[in-house]
């Protein structure tokens, strides 16, 4: 697939047009390689089928940009983005990275301090030069060396929604290697942590030679770290990101205990090794062995629990938090899975930040099977995503009812993601609140305000009665913002007496609340919503990343409230639809 590398040619377009002060173009090309980046389609197929045409097809594609794609189909680069880059000084796209920093910021740093790299900005905010530049001062210092410690971690490790799309690319080539017999992605990806450091990939052949072979040769590969007769590693590189990918060939016969075993997590691992010692038993990635030796199980994975007197468990609950015992007990959730969601309530489209309108949001839901969809666009505040004042919002609202009546297949429900403003009330008034059906909440502005006055302002909100759902309860960005502070238990206690649903957004870079969160939530009493937080059709295949979440906080169909038919829903929330 090239379109990650496409993506990536076109945000860094965007950052040096955004250096060069060029105005909108730079947020068109970033608008393209988003749609681009999310595409499930390979951009190769699309062009074949459909040529140029097809290409524009893709929303924030016009004629020009398909025209980049194209030559990069049929050369391997974009002429005006490798002129483009001799007019920039190297390594600008590094600092550009840095979470706060951005491009103008960033050309400013290289133009008056001369820093070209992270390791000259780290140096230079340590001895406080950037502090003295106009408009930096010591907080933006402090802020920077911050920003830069979550570059790090996500150098380090890979979202899972960046990770999943590669371990499946490479699993399915894989399979198609002659003599195959089976493949599964293991380690933290398999337990679908939110980050991911690298992919090991289990295989099981009689001649491990082909499937190396085809490993270690694949375009995409940036390095080859090592070649083994049945172990290679490589550095994949996708778009703008490089992730370390290993691949195992092992014994079919030893290969649930393999799959186990590099599932983890350590700990999970570790206990599990006790129990086999505590029966006499060895437990390793081999299988599990006698006190004579003789295999007892191995070859599947659900027959190395059973070997122990464990029952088999998804790999999200495998964290040491109580699984094992919970299993042994006959105590373990029946985990909600994606074929449980009924509806989406978390969705925008271009009336406010969003790519795609509302006839296209519901018709794509539809198609996905929902019952279904809540169209909620950002309120008057949120001014950066063309936030609708109540002129608008009355027009929205109408559009919303008129494509509703035009759908026999899905219920088009109309919604807003409406601010919590600093005084915790809703940023409109309750004259046009009961308009809407459902009212969904967020923080989108002073995350830096400290935890008593963060979680009084979300506690507040919470006592207006329109409210039905607190999206992205911390309002983190994993590698870019940390969470807020607020006390969540607080926060939980309030939401279960009232009725609130408090939601798991499946946005790669959000997955708010995380699996912990989600656990401790539910034992408050707190029911969930599982939203894909879509701003273009393709966004709602997100989704099962939510999903994947609450799984990991041990989440049942009975936790959700999107797992509800409409008419449970309209009922839990006495909806007048």
């Amino acid at each position: 697939m090239k379109n990650a590398d496409i993506a990536a040619i076109f945000y860094a377009m965007a950052d040096i047009l955004d250096m060069q002060k060029v105005q909108w173009k730079p947020n068109a090309y970033r608008k393209a390689a988003r749609m681009i980046e999310m595409l499930q389609a390979p951009i190769e197929n699309v062009y074949e089928k459909g040529g140029l045409k097809a290409l524009m097809d893709i929303p924030g594609v016009g004629e020009a940009l398909a025209k980049k794609i194209e030559q990069f189909l049929h050369t391997g680069k974009v002429d005006e983005y490798e002129k483009m880059k001799k007019e920039m000084p190297e390594g600008l796209a590094d600092l550009v990275s840095v979470p706060g920093l951005g491009p103008k910021k960033a050309y400013r740093l290289y133009r008056e301090l001369r820093i070209r790299n992270l390791s000259d900005l780290k140096k230079a905010c340590r001895k406080h030069t950037v502090a003295k530049l106009e408009g930096f001062g010591q907080k933006s210092e402090t802020n920077i060396l911050k920003a830069l410690e979550l570059v790090k971690k996500g150098q380090e490790r890979t979202l899972l929604g960046m990770a999943l799309p590669i371990a499946d690319e490479i699993v399915g080539r894989l399979k198609r290697v002659k003599g195959v017999v089976r493949i599964e992605a293991a380690g933290s990806l398999r337990r679908r942590a939110e980050t991911v450091g690298d992919i090991d990939i289990l295989v099981t052949a009689k001649d491990p030679e082909p499937i190396m072979d085809m490993f270690t040769s694949m375009p995409e590969v940036e390095d080859v770290l090592t070649r083994g007769p049945t172990k290679s590693a490589i550095m994949f590189r996708s778009g703008r990101h490089y992730i370390q990918t290993d691949v195992r060939v092992v014994d079919d016969r030893s290969f649930g205990a393999a799959l186990q075993y590099f599932t983890g997590n350590k700990e999970h691992n570790i206990a599990m090794r006790r129990i086999a010692i505590s029966k006499g038993y060895k437990l390793n990635e081999y299988g599990v062995f006698d006190k004579k030796g003789r295999m007892m199980a191995g070859k599947d994975e659900k027959d190395v629990y059973k070997a122990l007197g464990v029952p088999w468990m998804p790999p999200e609950l495998r964290e040491n938090q109580g699984e094992i015992d919970a299993a042994i007990r006959g105590k373990l959730p029946k985990l909600i899975e994606l074929g449980d969601i009924r509806g989406d309530l978390h969705v925008h489209t271009n009336w406010t930040d969003g790519s795609n309108t509302i006839e296209e949001m519901a018709d794509a839901a539809e198609k996905m099977g929902y019952e279904y969809i809540c169209i909620t666009d950002h309120s008057k505040s949120t001014t950066v995503a063309n936030g609708m004042n109540e002129e608008r919002l009355l027009e929205y609202i109408d559009e919303i009812r008129n494509v509703a009546k035009s759908r026999k297949g899905i219920k088009v429900l109309a919604g807003s993601e409406v601010d919590i403003t600093a005084d915790g009330e809703l940023d409109y008034s309750d004259e046009y609140l009961k308009r809407l059906d459902i009212v969904n909440a967020s923080i989108h502005s002073r995350f830096k305000s400290d935890k008593k006055e963060m979680t009084e302002r979300v506690l507040t909100a919470f006592t207006n009665r329109r409210l039905k759902i607190f999206c992205h309860p911390t309002g983190r960005l994993i590698h870019q913002r940390e969470p807020y502070e607020i006390d969540l238990e607080r926060v939980f206690e309030e939401a279960a007496q009232r009725g609130i649903a408090i939601e798991v957004d499946s946005i790669p870079d959000r997955l708010d609340l995380n699996g912990q969160n989600v656990r401790r939530a539910i034992e408050m009493g707190v029911k969930i919503v599982i939203d894909s937080d879509a701003h273009e059709t393709e966004g709602l295949r997100f989704m099962g990343l939510g999903v994947a979440t609450a799984r990991r906080g041990w989440a049942e169909k009975k936790d959700v409230i999107n797992a509800l038919p409409f008419k449970e829903l309209a009922k839990f929330w006495k909806l007048k639809v």
